[in-house]
């Protein structure tokens, strides 16, 4: 048989899982064990629903229609399915390969090759026994149908081993934490803060983000990223959550902590003018002792700007600002003062004393679009991407490319993550913290929601592809603070 395999396989979510194999034979059992079990369609289930009890054979034709419509409208949505039945039917089979294609969903079988002389045993010690006949012929036509499975075009057959539905970015790395054991590869972690709310209130915000900052240090971060906006984002929350102003933060943040890097991820370019931005920046480099990062971007929420009666220029003029920065901030940190001109920038005095204590305080700049990759390629010390493995090491090759004449920026990678202790824990997380509104296999691969082993997975690929630092969003913060301790044993891996 194609395919099989023996050790813990990671299914992309959402799939489809048909489980296929002889009365007896563990499937309901194996099941219950590794998914939830509003993810299983249960033809015994749905016969004890559409009869006297899941034995009451007079009622299975009406429960297989019924299995039928709730497989079609599972699939029809997205949502990972587990077909619990005994799968001996090739023309059902069939159906729901197709149905799972039409919706771009990986289809795979678990085939349970239980002895013959096993499922006998077990089915010997029911309460309600499979007549004997009947498990007979399910045992021959598995003998046949088992020759039939890798002929149908399924994307695997397993075996009933260990098996777990994940995020597709865990299913692209596996293998990835064996390799960090056996060769570790270092990586950076940055912790990014996106949100100031939290149980005890804003009265509180003092000491709750000290403490924040205090275990990152700890748990081996090396820097810690503040976004900066004025008013909450909607893709983290709504417009009247408090939200810090971002220096403000980095400065208390300076005072609270020793070691790890303070920056922006990333400060909007319309938001403040540009030279008093290196101030601001060099003034935080020396109060921290040399530990600021100047993250900038080109803006782009325009509700915040109508907010606070900014102007928000077209897209091009906002790009001659960003490139008149990346100039200009580098001339406020260096010697002399000297007057700048550029495209829409006019300083006619870079003094700015004191200068940062860092002999180049580093620049990084935030976006995945090729036109802002040539303006890090060509001034920037960093540039902080989102996507995959693979759009990592695309825009990584990009900045090699358009690097002329200096080694390209520093690729960093920003993220969201949850991370459990085990299945489990992952599996209670995911259900405490997601929106009424949104299934857990959609919240989940929002989120990244996966084990300790499973991140280190992901972030050792992430490093493979290009990235020097991940930085880091927990989504979970606001009711306690270990899932920074949580996080520590997969810095702890790099």
């Amino acid at each position: 048989m194609a395919s099989i395999e023996a050790d813990e396989r990671k299914l992309p979510s959402p799939c489809v899982v048909v489980l296929v194999g002889p009365g007896a034979a563990g499937k309901s059992t194996w099941a219950a064990e590794r998914f939830a079990a509003d993810l299983i369609v249960s033809s015994d289930r749905l016969r004890a629903l559409v009869g006297a009890g899941e034995d009451d054979l007079a009622a299975s034709t009406d429960a297989f229609a019924l299995l039928e419509e709730v497989v079609r409208q599972r699939v029809g949505r997205g949502l990972t399915t587990v077909i619990d039945t005994l799968g001996l039917d090739r023309e059902r089979r069939r159906n729901w390969l197709a149905l799972a294609r039409e919706h771009g969903m990986p289809c795979v079988v678990v085939a349970f090759e239980t002895p013959a002389e096993e499922c006998r045993r077990r089915n010997r010690e029911r309460a309600k026994r499979i007549p004997a006949d009947v498990l007979s012929s399910q045992l021959k036509s598995w003998s046949a149908v088992k020759k039939e499975l890798p002929e149908e075009g399924y994307d695997e057959i397993l075996r009933p081993a260990a098996i777990r539905v994940v995020p597709a970015a865990f299913v692209e790395a596996t293998e990835a934490a064996r390799r960090q054991e056996e060769a570790p590869a270092k990586l950076k972690f940055g912790l990014q803060l996106s949100s100031y709310t939290h149980k005890a209130g804003r009265k509180t915000t003092r000491e709750w983000i000290r403490e924040i900052a205090t275990r990152a240090e700890a748990a081996g971060f090396d820097g810690i990223y503040v976004m900066d906006h004025f008013r909450q984002i909607p893709q983290v929350g709504r417009a009247w959550e408090d939200f810090l102003e971002s220096w403000t933060t980095l400065a208390y943040l300076a005072a609270c902590t020793e070691r790890v890097r303070l920056g922006t991820l990333v400060t909007g370019i319309t938001y403040r003018n540009v030279a008093h931005l290196g101030k601001i920046a060099a003034t935080l480099d020396v109060l921290s002792g040399g530990r600021a990062v100047c993250g900038v971007g080109l803006a782009w929420f325009e509700a915040e700007h109508k907010a606070y009666g900014w102007a928000f220029p077209p897209v091009g003029e906002r790009y001659a600002l960003l490139e008149d920065a990346l100039q200009l901030l580098p001339a406020m940190w260096g010697p002399g003062n000297k007057p700048f001109q550029g495209k829409v920038l006019d300083v006619p005095d870079t003094t700015c004393y004191p200068r940062p204590l860092q002999e180049h305080l580093p620049i990084l700049v935030g976006g995945s679009g090729e036109r802002t990759l040539r303006l890090a390629a060509r001034y920037a010390d960093a540039v902080n991407v989102f996507g995959d493995a693979g759009q990592v090491r695309r825009r990584a090759e990009y900045l090699k490319k358009h690097s002329v004449d200096r080694e390209p920026p520093t690729l960093t990678h920003l993220s969201t993550a949850l991370v459990g202790k085990g299945n489990q824990h992952v599996s209670e997380l995911v259900e405490r913290l997601r929106p009424r509104n949104q299934d857990p296999a959609r919240y989940a691969a929002t989120v990244n929601a996966g084990t300790v082993a499973d991140h280190i997975d992901r972030f050792r690929h992430l490093a493979e592809a290009g990235a020097a630092e991940v930085m880091i969003s927990l989504p979970d913060l606001d009711d306690d603070l270990t899932p920074i301790d949580t996080l520590a044993e997969v810095i702890a891996a790099f």
